[in-house]
């Protein structure tokens, strides 16, 4: 359903025309995300002569490498027209997916993976919520939440998919096919969404926006962020979610075993992770146009709180349910929270820059978790005895959101500006 705010057919065209642009992004992004390379893990390694460690090793090189070229690279969002940036965008992620069909060496195998790790996991989600968050403006909670769905639509399909193709082909050649599929279908699709956007991405008509936007010279460039207190304050809850989900999943087996559950019991629980995050998007982003998105920053954490509490306490199946379902919540509502939350709070002529360099940030939270989290493990801190700690880690980092609220919601100015 459109945002009720589109009412006339030529303003109903474009708001449909850039929610499937967003919208495709997001499905795109699931080819560079974790569980979908993951997918091809066993047979790749087998082929490469890789262990565990081995590859493990070499996908966090290249995934750290990707969140620094991303910091860099995510500016173009604010400087250039969106549909050719997510063209471009597109084509490198199926060069990159061609790169690694053909890898036959560790050299080309970094290489491909920082390509799906940039192009995929990185550019195709932050161009996604960048161009969201700016072009709709007075319910763009709504909009983000639609946005959102292309994650869930492609963890419930690749997944199934590729393990029918496995069936009846290699790697190598799912990955040629992959590659072609970006080519012939979304990249046109791209462009045929694309022709209903203005070229300076605006999609609303003049006046709709003038409660939800500030002007654009009130707009913080990433410098003047930098220079922010506040930003550093933020923090904390911004990679909290992410650090924590990861570890967790990176480290599931371990779970699984400690606890006595079963692998298939626990995997059941998964679609409660994909329903609740889904449920969680949409209806977040229904608060956020009706209270704003600051203003829900205290609370968005707190599932996770409890579902980490749940999980250092119980050990019955039911408790992996309850705290998948937790889980899931929180990374919905972060993903639409953090992304209207930096409009509001600095605006959106700069967003593109401001955004790289907050998922930059997560995704080396994301690279890090697995390796401080097995570092506890190996010292003897099980993963059941790590969750209270990072319940009460969690629950900390909602304080300091709760606490720094008054300040978040007073209107700052950007700081004089500095060229660094």
């Amino acid at each position: 359903m459109l945002p009720r705010q589109f009412r006339q057919p030529a303003e109903r065209t474009r708001a449909t025309a850039a929610l499937g642009f967003a919208l495709l992004l997001t499905l795109s992004s699931n080819i560079g995300q974790t569980y979908f390379i993951a997918l091809f893990a066993v047979p790749l390694r087998a082929d490469l002569g890789l262990s565990h460690g081995g590859f493990g090793g070499l996908f966090m090189l290249a995934t750290i490498a990707s969140a620094l070229t991303l910091v860099w690279l995510g500016k173009v969002a604010d400087s250039r027209d969106p549909v050719m940036v997510a063209a471009l965008t597109l084509a490198l992620l199926a060069g990159s997916a061609l790169l690694l069909a053909g890898a036959d060496s560790v050299l080309w195998l970094v290489i491909a993976l920082f390509g799906l790790r940039l192009f995929g996991q990185g550019m195709t989600s932050h161009l996604a919520m960048t161009f969201t968050a700016r072009w709709f403006g007075r319910e763009r909670g709504r909009a983000l939440g639609l946005t959102f769905l292309g994650y869930p639509a492609g963890e419930a399909v690749l997944p199934i998919l590729v393990a029918l193709l496995l069936g009846l082909f290699t790697w190598r050649w799912i990955w040629v096919g992959i590659a072609i599929a970006v080519v012939v279908i979304l990249v046109p699709a791209l462009f045929l969404f694309g022709r209903g956007l203005p070229s300076d991405g605006s999609i609303e008509t003049p006046g709709q926006t003038a409660q939800a936007e500030r002007p654009s010279e009130w707009s913080w460039t990433r410098a003047q962020v930098l220079r922010d207190p506040r930003f550093y304050g933020l923090l904390p809850g911004i990679l909290a979610a992410p650090f924590v989900i990861t570890g967790v999943f990176f480290h599931q087996l371990h779970l699984v075993e400690i606890k006595g559950w079963s692998l298939s019991d626990f995997a059941a629980c998964y679609p409660l992770y994909a329903a609740s995050g889904t449920v969680a998007a949409l209806a977040c982003g229904w608060l956020v146009d009706s209270y704003g998105a600051l203003r829900l920053l205290p609370f968005f954490l707190l599932p996770l709180a409890v579902g980490l509490a749940l999980l250092g306490s119980g050990d019955s199946i039911a408790t992996a349910a309850g705290f998948m379902a937790a889980m899931g919540a929180t990374a919905g509502a972060a993903t639409i929270l953090w992304a209207a939350a930096l409009a509001e709070l600095y605006g959106t002529a700069h967003l593109g820059a401001i955004r790289a360099l907050v998922v930059a940030l997560k995704v080396l939270a994301t690279a890090l978790a697995p390796a401080i989290l097995g570092l506890l493990i190996d010292q003897g801190v099980g993963l059941d005895r790590q969750a209270t700690l990072l319940s009460l880690l969690v629950c900390a980092s909602a304080l300091g959101l709760a606490l720094m609220l008054p300040s978040l919601l007073r209107e700052h100015a950007a700081p004089a500006p500095r060229s660094i």
